[in-house]
């Protein structure tokens, strides 16, 4: 029986989810596909509203594991308000599920015999590996989260 991941991509101010229903082997089912913007103003209120939507979307959807891009290393200012947001959306998904954290430098160590860009941007393995709703190109390292995680 399937079920239900989400994978999980936090890049600036935005949360990239990919919602899939997942079966041991063969390709995984896409439900949904979309990037939320954390609103503007005062930062800790929209975490505030990011971590409500986050945790309200994994009970709703009954997600039952949740796969989130680690951070790279990096001192830059946008990689350090992401990681904020990261930790926002760890904590919230955290509260409805499993949570586990996966490096690209892991997936591609571990998953098949390509790094895990080549998988991103190869269209033939996208096809062979999705089924249901369409997804985003822009949206494929959230799905590559699932797929090497099972």
């Amino acid at each position: 029986m399937a079920e239900r991941w989400l994978g999980v991509h936090v890049s600036g101010d935005a949360v990239t989810i990919v919602c899939a229903d997942v079966e041991k082997t063969g390709p995984i089912t896409i439900v949904a596909d979309e990037t939320w913007k954390l609103q503007g103003g005062d930062r800790s209120k929209a975490f505030r509203t990011m971590y409500t939507r986050l945790a309200d979307y994994a009970t709703e959807q009954k997600i039952a594991q949740v796969v989130i891009k680690e951070s790279a290393i990096s001192l830059e200012k946008a990689h350090l308000q992401a990681a904020e947001l990261r930790g926002v959306a760890t904590c919230a998904l955290a509260s409805a599920c499993d949570v586990k954290q996966v490096s690209k430098a892991a997936i591609s160590r571990n998953f098949g015999e390509r790094k895990a860009d080549d998988y991103i941007k190869d269209d033939g393995f996208w096809k062979d590996n999705l089924t249901g709703a369409p997804m985003r190109s822009g949206s494929r390292e959230a799905a590559m989260l699932i797929l090497a995680s099972r």
